[in-house]
């Protein structure tokens, strides 16, 4: 089966991302452990600017560690694994950049082919956190205002009628806040397609929050790096939700 067709399951699922960069092997190990045994959906593998050669060490690691597929969320061009299990081929919808929308996915396209790894089509679009996020200055975009749930469903709905697989909200790594429920609830009842949400979401309660406005997979890196062993009640309100 494809990664894109497990993203797609109609269950309400989650993922944790992993920053390389911020974590040594001993730590991913654990973290591959603890979200193995808490029922973790996906990992995601990636980080606005890596300085290090520690992308290859991360994936064999979580791969070593767990069955927990290994999907790449890259931050630019040449984070590229033929070692993960799939990649998010990224789209910024929500900015104006010429480079983050189609310049860098011309560059990246033969060398991801080369790879052999499945890519999925996803629009990625920036939601404003209250505060700059590495992502919104390595990409050189505005996000979206987040009381401006319009603006954000015409773009998910631009990006799901040029074809694009998956939408992934994003208030960015260290938002001051999470994306509102009423944002979320707006996008997702404009378009057919699978909604990542992720960004500021610290708690168990605005995990729930999200999920219960629409979102189909949570994606939550930083809270974890502090403490690994809150992947378990994060889970567990996904697995409540799906028992409803």
């Amino acid at each position: 089966m494809k990664i894109i067709d497990l993203l797609q399951k109609p269950q309400k699922q989650m993922a944790v991302l992993v920053d390389p960069d911020k974590q040594t092997d001993n730590q991913h190990e654990n973290i591959a452990r603890i979200a193995q045994n808490a029922g973790v959906d996906f990992f995601f593998v990636g980080g606005s600017l890596l300085t290090s050669d520690s992308l290859f060490h991360c994936i064999r690691t979580l791969k070593e560690n767990c069955d927990i597929p290994v999907i790449l969320f890259p931050g630019n061009t040449y984070q590229v694994s033929r070692n993960a299990d799939a990649r998010l081929f990224l789209s910024l919808i929500s900015g104006r950049n010429p480079d983050m929308l189609i310049g860098m996915h011309v560059i990246a396209a033969p060398y991801i082919k080369l790879s052999g790894i499945e890519t999925m089509p996803t629009g990625y679009m920036l939601i404003d956190s209250g505060k700059p996020t590495s992502v919104s200055y390595i990409s050189n975009s505005f996000p979206i205002p987040n009381d401006k749930k319009d603006i954000a469903a015409c773009t998910a709905m631009a990006g799901e009628m040029l074809g694009l697989r998956l939408i992934f909200m994003d208030a960015g790594s260290g938002a001051k806040s999470p994306i509102p429920p009423d944002m979320i609830r707006f996008v997702k009842d404009s378009i057919g397609v699978p909604l990542l949400v992720g960004g500021g979401i610290r708690t168990s309660q605005a995990a729930k929050e999200s999920l219960q406005a629409g979102a189909d997979i949570l994606v939550v890196g930083n809270r974890f790096e502090e403490n690994p062993e809150l992947i378990h009640e994060f889970t567990d309100v996904v697995k409540n939700e799906n028992a409803k």
